[in-house]
């Protein structure tokens, strides 16, 4: 059952079109999973990225860094909202006023690359996206150091993007250095090392190796409540990819409580309509679904694919994923002629994708 992602390096998810899917927070991103399918990859799109842009500490000169910093908090602004289409130009124009006043090594550039290559990954655009992240990875390198955090916070982006688009191979090894470098600069107990654990977490999931991924998740969770309070939005990513995990094993049980829970933060930290909030009602829905409670799935569907037509555009995998997920639901109950006007727009968007 597809469902729709945040983060983080993250954050943020994510099935293959069969009667499930949910959405996992893939650290400083986010993104989307089923149980049991082959191609999960497919379709766990991500949908809430923590852009790391949060590079006060970086020197550059103050005067021609002004309009740089201007748009930026702009982006940040719109990247909360869940405006990711109005941010992307936003982040052109950062990216540009950095090229014009900055030399190719200084990190402050690397930044604007990451921002913007995350707002392509959150739109699809993967292509877009990759070379992005991988001159800003170099330039953190060199300018930063090999072991730096900047360093893992883009290691853990490249991976994501690998991770979304079904390169497992190449995602592996980029979460495994992001944790190591994570774990030695900031410690055991630093919530960005939560951010590690639970993309490294996501990928094993997504390739069905749960006994890999729950102590990670578990982990991640006990980090992020202690650093950061019980009400945080890193501690709803660990608790909703907890939850899937769960729900992947049918412990559903387990998974609805945690799922509830996610949703209250989310809505509380973002507002009703934001695409973490999408991603929380669909995950919700789809326990429900896979439990047969079809009349508490329907509205909670149909909330999320509202929610995620607003923030990304009619044409996005996210918005797919919505109506897949509304169409498989209509055939287990046996109303198959709605599902057909969904499934072809869904098609209709994927077909259009790179």
């Amino acid at each position: 059952m597809p469902s729709l992602n945040l983060p983080l390096e993250t954050t943020v998810h994510e099935i293959k079109i069969e009667p499930n899917c949910e959405q996992n927070f893939e650290c400083k991103n986010a993104f989307v999973y089923h149980p049991g399918l082959s191609n999960a990859p497919i379709l766990m799109k991500l949908i809430s990225f923590l852009l790391i842009s949060a590079l006060a500490s970086i020197a550059v000169p103050a005067a021609a860094m002004s309009e740089w910093d201007r748009l930026n908090n702009e982006l940040e602004s719109l990247y909360q909202q869940g405006e990711y289409a109005r941010a992307i130009p936003v982040a052109k124009r950062a990216l540009e006023a950095a090229e014009k006043t900055l030399d190719a090594e200084n990190p402050a550039l690397a930044t604007s690359l990451n921002s913007l290559a995350l707002l392509y990954n959150a739109q699809g655009q993967y292509a877009k996206a990759e070379p992005l992240l991988k001159r800003a990875l170099a330039i953190f390198e060199k300018s930063m150091g090999t072991e730096s955090e900047e360093v893992a916070a883009t290691l853990n982006n490249l991976g994501m993007l690998y991770k979304n688009r079904g390169d497992y191979l190449q995602a592996e090894p980029l979460y495994k250095r992001a944790l190591e470098i994570d774990e030695k600069v900031l410690g055991s107990e630093h919530p960005d090392l939560a951010v590690s654990l639970n993309n490294l977490a996501q990928l094993y999931q997504a390739l069905e190796q749960y006994s890999k991924a729950e102590p990670l998740l578990k982990r991640a969770l006990a980090i992020s409540e202690k650093a950061l309070g019980s009400n945080h939005n890193q501690v709803a990513l660990s608790l909703n990819n907890l939850a899937l995990l769960y729900a992947a094993q049918k412990k559903y049980a387990e998974a609805e409580p945690l799922l509830k829970r996610v949703f209250s933060i989310s809505k509380k930290t973002f507002g009703p309509n934001h695409p973490n909030v999408a991603m929380s009602l669909n995950n919700l829905a789809g326990v429900y679904r896979d439990q047969g409670k079809y009349p508490f799935a329907e509205p909670l569907f149909h909330r999320a694919l509202a929610i995620s037509e607003k923030a990304f555009g009619p044409d996005h995998p996210n918005v797919a994923t919505g109506l897949e997920n509304l169409a498989q639901l209509y055939r287990d109950i046996g109303y198959s002629s709605k599902a057909v006007s969904l499934d072809k727009r869904a098609a209709e968007i994927r077909a259009a994708k790179p």
